[in-house]
């Protein structure tokens, strides 16, 4: 195929000039597509495979496609997979160049492709986006990419809904980043038009013509049951089962600690040893032990599931983990990385049994400085099970009250918990002298029924007893970011690097306008006075989202560069092995370290840990299943509140709801409900003509002409409820009448 005089060909057409046997065409074909995924090979028009040609015209540059949620204009974004290969991507905050419609050729969203990097004039959008811009060496030429090959495809399930029947099959998918329709060559017996359907991509060769693809499974009429639900899970590629190998391997293991394991273990079954977790969580992967010294230093034992005691690497069970990456939360059910009889099984530190732990025991002075750390293999009994609420409640508790607990067990366990709130404040309050952010705000989840309904809402409020866990579980992740970077031991980190200059300065934009008084936000105290003074505001909530997102996401990395959000040299992931892959992978070099200096107590040898290269891989993997999973779990979660207010509307028609408005365009103003948490649109084609609004630039915001409200960012204002576009997940609303602005008070 690299001779000169060869001419592309199909894999059909190859195997019969190469005279390949029919019996052995399978593995034939099997070779051609593996070839394809490295890269080796790209298919062409009509499925004919050649050898890319990287010298026609310049490098080209391999990265992952992400189109716009616009198919009408099939527009792009590339993002290379190694920025420091190419110089064009090496100064840029973030790497990535605009994709025009007409050169995405026949790539589809996620796929791996080959691109040309042009000079081209902006498109009109651009002109008004800086934050776009993609500048060459002067201010009047930009870069684009065209998609010259696609060298893998993202393997992303189409769900969409069946239209036609015979040659005439079609999925026309949801997501309005794939084509609006898909060609079906297959039809499963059972589907019928309208129903949602998941299908799997097979072919796109010709932008002129529709992609194809096979229907794989029916997951039922649009308004039927759980149905919503599956959608999300099928159209993010999400695991539903786990594969019979998994759960076989997972079924050999004992739910009983042996006496032997026990007796190579330091033997923490007698101290008072209990967990905090949520009161729905089934998998409980942490305790605490807080001794206080006489001279007034602090012992804190945080004590991990011993996750890779059980899950060895290169088995089964690992290389599963190592797919799914993490369990996924949705609104309705857990999709766990691990089997249940290790998740909620074997692995959960449930009161009352032997469990085993990896555990981090930290000795802090009365000022909270950690000044010592070791690592123990341990077995643990824990003594209590704490529901965040309950441990709230016991915290909060006078002495006298605490003095009148007539059970005296539950009277040791109160004052171990109050003197373990006595070390988490002083190590949070030194945790924000050191320049840690606040970014803790209150929750709202959807409450479902049997059904899978939304019946109500829950608001978690972010109280001491979150904050404790909080501040136990980051020195623990610390001090084993500590170990493993002076071992030194290939490893993987938890970073978040500082937040691009620009980003912040808007962000500052939207904090004047609800009306606060601030400085340079590149500057951290800055950042933590304002964090500070919105507290128990109207738009503490608002003004966190906003700062969240204008930082960039952390992520995992195979070298220790710092977090920017918990100011902190060296952090990792080390406290949830259970329903985090990055977390066992350092559990097994933390092992591994520990072993080799003679200092384990169960001197059990790990297998082969990872190599640099190979922790870099495993970094970036996970950290887009962890991507994929928080935008799969929001999106469930918003799907369920719109189905709670749209019931609230119907059994209330007149309901009104109090809402902040967040920031104001043209098109309307984005507005906020304080209670629902929900975002949404009020449109200016939909304020009262009668009001006569007009948009004002230069002070963002609208005004009317008749003495109306004016909608402003920070302005409160009640609305109701107008349309819902369920197919984009936009809501808008419409205002009803001002709602007292107290700001102004």
């Amino acid at each position: 195929m690299k001779k000169p005089d060869y001419q592309p060909l199909n894999k059909s057409e190859m195997a019969r000039d190469l005279g390949v046997p029919s019996e052995e065409r399978a593995e034939f074909r099997a070779a051609l597509v593996e070839l394809e995924a490295k890269g080796e090979l790209v298919r062409g028009k009509k499925a004919r495979y050649r050898v890319p040609d990287r010298n026609s015209g310049g490098d080209l540059i391999r990265g992952q496609l992400r189109m716009s949620n616009d198919r009408k204009r099939r527009s792009a974004f590339f993002v290379p997979e190694d920025p420091a290969s190419s110089p064009i991507f090496r100064d840029m905050e973030r790497p990535r160049v605009f994709v025009p419609g007409r050169f995405t050729s026949t790539a589809l969203d996620g796929d791996t492709v080959d691109v040309k990097i042009e000079r081209g004039a902006p498109p009109k959008w651009h002109k008004h986006s800086p934050k776009h811009r993609a500048r060459m060496n002067d201010d009047t030429e930009y870069i684009q990419a065209r998609v010259v090959e696609v060298v893998e495809r993202s393997e992303r399930p189409i769900v969409g809904i069946y239209h036609g029947k015979g040659a005439r099959a079609s999925v026309a998918p949801q997501d309005g980043r794939l084509p609006a329709s898909f060609r079906l060559m297959s039809i499963l017996p059972e589907a019928k038009p309208g129903d949602i359907v998941v299908a799997s991509f097979t072919e796109w060769s010709d932008v002129y013509q529709p992609p194809t693809a096979e229907m794989v499974k029916v997951l039922g009429r649009e308004d039927a049951p759980g149905v919503d639900i599956l959608k999300i899970i099928h159209r993010y590629g999400l695991p539903l089962e786990f594969p019979e190998t998994v759960l076989a391997e997972a079924d050999l293991i004992d739910e009983v600690v042996s006496e032997e394991e026990i007796a190579r273990r330091e033997d923490w079954r007698e101290r008072e040893v209990f967990t905090i977790d949520p009161e729905d969580a089934r998998d409980f992967d942490d305790a605490i032990c807080v001794t206080e010294k006489p001279d007034g230093r602090w012992e804190l034992a945080v004590h991990i599931a011993d996750v890779s005691h059980y899950v060895k690497p290169d088995s089964v069970l690992d290389k599963e983990a190592r797919k799914r990456g993490n369990s996924v939360y949705l609104a309705d059910r857990v999709i766990p990385m691990l089997p249940e009889k290790l998740s909620n099984g074997v692995c959960s530190l449930k009161p009352y049994v032997e469990r085993l732990t990896h555990a981090a025991v930290m000795d802090f002075d009365s000022c909270g400085k950690m000044t010592k750390t070791r690592f123990v293999s341990a077995v643990i009994r824990s003594h209590h099970r704490y529901t965040y609420e309950q441990a709230y409640e016991q915290m909060m508790l006078t002495d006298e009250e605490v003095e009148a607990i007539e059970d005296e067990k539950q009277k040791q366990l109160t004052i171990r918990l109050k003197r373990a709130w006595e070390l988490g404040s002083l190590l949070r309050e030194r945790r924000y002298q050191n320049g840690a952010l606040d970014l803790d705000f209150a929750e709202v989840r959807v409450v479902l029924d049997e059904g899978g309904r939304a019946i109500g809402v829950k608001r978690s409020v972010y109280d001491e007893s979150h904050q404790l866990i909080e501040e136990f579980m980051l020195a623990a992740n610390e001090a084993v970011a500590y170990e493993t970077r002076n071992a030194p031991a290939p490893s993987i980190y938890r970073v978040h690097e500082d937040p691009d200059p620009g980003k912040l300065e808007e962000f500052a934009d939207l904090a004047r306008s609800f009306g606060h008084r601030i400085g340079d936000m590149t500057h951290r105290p800055e950042l933590q006075k304002l964090l500070q003074s919105v507290k128990g505001n109207v738009e503490e909530h608002s003004i966190k989202v906003a700062l969240l997102r204008s930082l960039r996401r952390a992520d995992y990395r195979a070298e220790p560069m710092g977090h920017y959000g918990l100011a902190k040299t060296n952090y990792t992931h080390f406290t949830s092995p259970i329903r985090r892959y990055a977390d066992l992978v350092v559990h097994r070099v933390l092992r591994r370290i520990l072993s080799k200096r003679g200092e384990a107590t169960a001197p059990d040898l790990p297998g082969r840990t990872p190599t640099a290269a190979e922790m870099g891989d495993i970094s970036y993997r996970i950290s887009r299943t962890e991507r994929v999973a928080a935008e799969a779990e929001m999106e469930t979660q918003r799907l369920k509140m719109i189905e709670y207010l749209e019931s609230t509307c119907r059994e209330d028609p007149d309901a009104v709801f109090d809402a902040t408005v967040l920031e104001v365009r043209p098109i309307g103003a984005f507005v906020e409900l304080n209670d629902l948490m929900i975002k949404g649109l009020i449109r200016k084609e939909d304020l009262s003509p009668r009001d006569e609004y007009f948009f004002d630039r230069i002070h963002k915001q609208f005004k009317s002409r008749c003495n109306a409200p004016t909608l402003a960012a920070g302005r409160t204002v009640s609305v109701q409820l107008l349309r819902v576009n369920h197919i984009k997940g936009f809501i808008d609303f419409v205002p009803v009448e001002a709602a007292p602005d107290f700001s102004q008070w």
